[in-house]
Formats: C-alpha cells, structure tokens, sequence
C-alpha cells in the first residue's frame, strides 16, 4: 500500500477521553500501546506529555503500523513501532532496558484500515480472499484453511462460543457440506453459505447479516485473540510500576469477561476456592480496581462512531 492510499484512512480512536481519564500520562512516562493501530490513542498521550515521554506502540499490521508512523511523525524520537503481538510486549520492554511501564493501554477492536480493504478477507461487503489475518507474519495460517479443514464438531464450537451464534450447528454442517463439493477461497462465497444455513424466517428477522457473527469468529480463531489476551494479562501486572494504570477496551463478551476476571483475581489477596477452610494460595493483591462496571461509550460519541457502541472499557492501578 503506497503512502498516499494510507493518508485517504482517519482514525477514531475509542474512548478517548475515557482513556486519558485513567491512564494519566506524564512527562517522563513509560507507555506501552499494546494495539497501535493508525496512532489515535498514543498521539493523544504524547499530546498530553507534550512529546515528553517514551512509547512502546505493538501491532501485528504492517500497514497499520506505516500509517501510524507517518502520523506520529512529530514525535518520532519519543517513539518505538514493533510489528509484533501483543502478548511478546516483555521482550521488546527488555529490549529498550526500560525497568517497568508507567502505563499500558490495550484497544482490542478491529481498525477501519483492515475492514475496508477487501484483499484482506474481514468483510463480506466486497469479495476478496478469505484471509483475516491481522498479521501475515505472525505465522497464522488463512481463515480459508480452518473453514477448509476444520472438523464439524471444531467449526461448530468456533462459530457458538466465539460468534456467540446459536445456529452454529446449521452453519457448521453447511460449510462441511459445500466444502465438499468445491474448495471455499472468498468472503462472498462463505457469506453465501452461512445466510442460506440460517432459516429464511430468521434471516428475514436478522439485524444484521446472517453471516457477521460467523466472520467474528472466524477471526477471533484465526489469529487466536483470546489466547493472545490471556497470554498479556499473565505478564502485564509484574511490568507496571506502583501507581501505573491499566487500560483495556474489549468489543467481546468472552474478551471483556476474562479482563474482568483477571482484575478480580488480582484485586485480591486471596483466590483460593470459596469453600477453603484457610487459604493456601499465597496470592497477593497487585491492583486495584478502578471501575467498578466498564465504562461504555456515550451516545454522543456512538453517534459519531458507531464501532465504540459494543466498547467496554475497564482500568486498573498497580498497588
């Protein structure tokens, strides 16, 4: 992609406010932007320092990472862009000798530059390879090679627990059987498939595309999102210095309920099961929590971004 395609996409980073209220940045700072995406969320923290802190910006998307490169370019000195997931942030940390973070931030929603681009297989709004990979280098095989592959039982639990999708079996069973007479390559054709395994009632009924929830899955699959998450979370807590901040916005169910949880096991000074007569974990409490229930986006900003409606935000201070 050339440098004037990229400058055509502009960034609505999520939250914004929401997420400066918590982060609190400071000149002289330490930030790891775990999912840089085009650079909303880190321009406005070097903003707030007036460029006077370091930034540690992650994403598995070289072009995103491009993009936010050139709109960073101002604060160039005060910036290092890894191509690299999320849950590898310890050695890049390493790598710069930085002894702790100061903040960290995750937004794990999808950009506009990886769903408008058809080549890139997220939407079924255009045709085009059934890809979804966020990050070829990561080593992550095509969606199409799960959808291909992928036993009836697998693509069942997939496209149920990921796309929360209760026509997950009629869907599973339709890919299985089409498969079976030709190879599945594009988004259109998948879509296809998964709109007529729904009943024509409820297809008449749907909101929204028969075919959306499978997609989500498909992607959250492919590039293992949840396993990425969990893999963070074990290692974030050590990293943050006493009083540093953790922000993390989630546009899933399952995403925001393992954050959740995470918060609360570490919110505690003891996670023995709750019918231990004594405890035995040895567990001390790392953070504390910040919001009580997530924080949502307002409908102000809903009507001007859409995307942030499924937002949830919660935060996090190192004790």
């Amino acid at each position: 992609m050339q440098a004037q395609e990229l400058s055509d996409y502009t960034h609505q980073p999520v939250m914004l406010e929401e997420v400066m209220d918590f982060l609190i940045p400071a000149p002289g700072g330490r930030y790891l932007d775990g999912t840089l995406g085009l650079g909303g969320h880190t321009l406005e923290i070097l903003r707030a320092c007036k460029g006077q802190c370091s930034i540690l910006g992650m994403d598995m998307d070289r072009e995103a990472l491009q993009l936010a490169s050139e709109n960073l370019e101002k604060y160039q000195d005060s910036i290092h862009l890894v191509q690299d997931a999320f849950h590898h942030f310890e050695e890049h940390v390493q790598e710069l000798q930085w002894p702790c973070l100061d903040g960290a931030l995750l937004d794990l929603g999808m950009s506009f530059l990886q769903l408008d681009k058809k080549e890139r297989g997220f939407s079924f709004i255009q045709d085009g390879p059934l890809d979804m990979r966020m990050g070829r280098a990561q080593g992550f095989p095509p969606a199409s090679s799960l959808v291909q592959n992928a036993s009836f039982s697998s693509l069942k639990t997939i496209i149920y627990e990921l796309g929360e999708e209760p026509m997950a079996p009629r869907i599973a069973r339709a890919i299985i059987q089409a498969r079976e007479k030709k190879t599945i390559n594009s988004t259109l054709e998948l879509a296809s498939i998964v709109e007529q395994a729904y009943p024509a009632q409820r297809r008449r009924a749907a909101r929204n595309h028969p075919a959306t929830k499978t997609f989500q899955a498909l992607r959250m699959a492919t590039n293992k999102e949840l396993e990425s998450l969990q893999g963070f979370l074990e290692k974030i807590a050590p990293w943050l210095r006493p009083g540093a901040r953790l922000v993390i916005i989630s546009f899933h169910s399952l995403e925001d309920r393992m954050v959740k949880q995470y918060l609360r096991r570490q919110a505690s000074d003891c996670i023995c099961p709750p019918r231990s007569p004594v405890c035995s974990c040895s567990h001390r409490k790392t953070l504390e929590i910040l919001t009580k229930k997530p924080l949502t986006a307002s409908e102000k900003e809903i009507s001007r971004n859409p995307r942030s409606r499924s937002a949830k935000l919660r935060a996090a201070q190192k004790v």
